[in-house]
């Protein structure tokens, strides 16, 4: 059993929305990261989202500065994928693709030692395929962290099929210090929440574009009727709707119509109106 005690830094591949709130989660754990991209730029953005994320907490008094300034001081940037050679655990938060994480995969079962864990927080794919690439499916796991992950306190645990037990039970453990509540899914399409999810978000999507009602009143119903937090179209723009495009699409090819994305969804997303992130979705932001 991998000891949680012998945890000192943690790699995280991808600076964007999910892997820079992977990062900060923990740092603010009291972690060492190492949070790696492929541009330079995109590193910045990462620490940017990061301090912009800390400023937050320290205006809501849930820290200081002083303590903002420590996590960030625990996070160090950087390009090359060989920076992340002492980790002691690595989570993938690249682009949605199989094979990009594929490669990814692959370089990171060559850099690391073969005791390091290696996660993917992939929300769709499989975390077999992804582990078949590597010489160790058995420490290849999935933590799927929830948006926007400072906020969020779930994390799914996804288990392949030759992922080992002491590795699930270590990817529990290693959530729970980062503050994190864990459920676990077998490695079927879209685990369990997005398999629930998308067709929840598309259907609104339809109602919407069929004049159900208005898209308030849409999402209005559904938090009034079900006590959840945001309605349909709101978290999709929260979520990004390129990424509900591309989760829905990789569920209808896997499990069939049910799952096939709204073809609202699909202009907004060929029109540039991605949701929170560019300004415009189904709400204006800017």
């Amino acid at each position: 059993m991998r000891d949680l005690e012998d945890i000192e830094t943690v790699g995280v591949v991808g600076a964007g929305t999910m892997g820079a709130g992977i990062a900060q989660v923990s740092a603010m754990a009291g972690y060492s990261v190492v949070m790696r991209d492929v541009e330079t730029e995109y590193v910045q953005r990462g620490f940017d989202s990061i301090e912009d994320s800390l400023d937050r907490f320290v205006e809501k008094e849930e820290l200081d500065e002083g303590e903002k300034l420590d996590v960030l001081e625990r996070i160090q940037g950087t390009t090359e994928l060989s920076e992340l050679s002492d980790c002691d655990v690595v989570v993938e938060a690249a682009v949605e693709n199989m094979d990009v994480k594929q490669d990814i995969f692959a370089d990171l079962d060559e850099e690391l030692p073969e005791d390091v864990v290696l996660a993917t927080n992939t929300s769709t794919l499989s975390i077999t395929t992804i582990a078949s690439v590597t010489d160790r499916p058995e420490d290849v796991v999935g933590l799927h962290f929830m948006n926007p992950v400072p906020v969020m306190t779930g994390v799914e645990v996804v288990v392949g099929e030759k992922t080992d037990d002491d590795v699930v039970e270590f990817a529990h453990q290693f959530a729970e210090a980062l503050d994190k509540e864990t459920w676990e899914s077998d490695d079927k399409p879209g685990f369990v929440t997005n398999r629930i999810l998308m067709p929840w978000l598309n259907e609104g999507i339809r109602a919407f574009d069929e004049g159900v009602a208005s898209k308030e009143d849409i999402d209005k119903g559904m938090k009034l009727g079900t006590n959840v937090p945001m309605g349909p179209l709101e978290l999709a723009d929260h979520i990004g709707l390129d990424i509900c495009l591309d989760a829905s699409e990789t569920l209808h090819e896997e499990l069939g119509d049910r799952y096939k994305p709204a073809y609202l969804l699909k202009r907004k997303v060929d029109a540039g109106d991605l949701g929170k992130k560019t300004g415009t979705g189904f709400y204006d932001y800017e």
